[in-house]
């Protein structure tokens, strides 16, 4: 086993300052690339990580340490953040920012014995989850997401690196 709590809020307290060092003061052209119908661009990627702070990570963590371990968690909505109110992506990230900086803040506060990452709760899908095992997928959804804009900007340009496209491994999906 990999997991180590202080490794997780390494990555997870770095996640919004790496979207706004990547994506702010980008033009409109970096921002709204997407891979086609249904596939999402930075902006709404933002987007989807602040629904996640505000309805997944931390309250589906609150409850499974609260509740009684058959109880499942309320379901996440992966697809909210596509109706929400449309703002700049300079205010989803301050926003993202702050509501993560809150999470990690709630994280450290709630996991103050390692015992507790052992326990369970009831995914809506996937059944018995342990809070150790709920952690690691944010991290991990974190990082996903991050592969997921730097892969779409960069097919933004996909056939403008003309016969380079051979050497540019990202371009290959």
């Amino acid at each position: 086993m990999n997991f180590n709590m202080e490794d997780a809020v390494a990555i997870l307290s770095r996640t919004p300052q790496t979207l706004a060092s990547l994506l702010s003061g980008l033009p409109e052209g970096w921002l709204g690339c997407d891979e086609g119908e249904g596939t999402w661009n930075a902006d709404e990627v933002v987007g989807h990580l602040i629904e996640g702070e505000k309805t997944n990570w931390m309250p589906r963590l609150a409850f499974m340490l609260s509740e009684s371990e058959g109880k499942p968690f309320p379901a996440f909505d992966r697809f909210a953040h596509l109706a929400a109110e449309r703002r700049t992506t300079e205010l989803k990230l301050a926003e993202f920012a702050e509501l993560r900086a809150r999470s990690i803040e709630r994280l450290r506060a709630l996991i103050d014995d390692d015992a507790l990452l052992e326990r369970t709760g009831a995914h809506p899908a996937f059944g018995t989850v342990k809070a150790r095992e709920l952690i690691s997928a944010w991290v991990v959804h974190d990082l996903t997401h991050i592969a997921q804009i730097v892969r779409v900007m960069a097919l933004r340009y996909k056939t403008d690196v003309g016969p380079w496209a051979e050497y540019l491994g990202i371009l290959k999906r």
